[in-house]
């Protein structure tokens, strides 16, 4: 029974891996579907109230390095990006770094070794720690999830289509193939 356990263990273990990795894929396919012009575009409603979608994925990008600094700092943290000066491409690059050392903090985190160096999740300084593991990977998928969400709607709000992506994040064999992945989603 124990073997069954520790099986079922892995194989969820490797599927929460997998799904984080499929996540900057998500975020990789909104970025080289986004028009350009509503990356800078300001939100509608009151001026200066809202981030445009470049002050979002600074914001998902800075937000990793932070976890990562708070809960691995062990791992090498990119470059944080300027919300008001990073051009898509930056973006795009600086993601790839950060969700790549996010994958390595949660591949420890999710890990069952004794010796494991990700033993804690600190979203942020003043705010409780947790022990690492499932939650902190939901929070962090949730988190991106929730901003994902944002920048579709921002961009829509502003009157730039963005079909290819917003259907595309829900096509997640494909996803798991950009990702890097040989598996399909379990």
């Amino acid at each position: 029974m124990a073997l069954q356990s520790n099986a079922a263990l892995a194989e969820i273990r490797d599927t929460l891996l997998e799904t984080y990795a499929s996540n900057d894929a998500m975020n990789q396919l909104i970025l080289s579907h986004l028009d350009p012009r509503a990356w800078r575009a300001q939100p509608p409603g009151q001026k200066g109230g809202g981030r445009t979608i470049a002050a979002i994925f600074a914001h998902l990008h800075n937000v990793r390095c932070k976890w990562l600094r708070l809960t691995a700092p062990h791992l090498k943290r990119p470059p944080l990006l300027d919300p008001g000066r990073c051009t898509m491409k930056q973006a795009a690059a600086a993601h790839r770094r950060s969700a790549a050392q996010c994958l390595r903090m949660l591949s420890d985190a999710l890990s069952g070794a004794p010796n494991r160096r990700v033993a804690k999740f600190s979203r942020d300084g003043w705010m409780p720690t947790w022990p690492a593991g499932g939650t902190m990977f939901a929070y962090m998928f949730s988190h991106e999830a929730h901003h994902r969400g944002q920048i579709l709607m921002l961009a829509h709000q502003l009157g730039y289509r963005a079909h290819k992506a917003m259907y595309g994040i829900w096509q997640w064999e494909k996803l798991w193939k950009q990702a890097g992945l040989t598996t399909r989603p379990r």
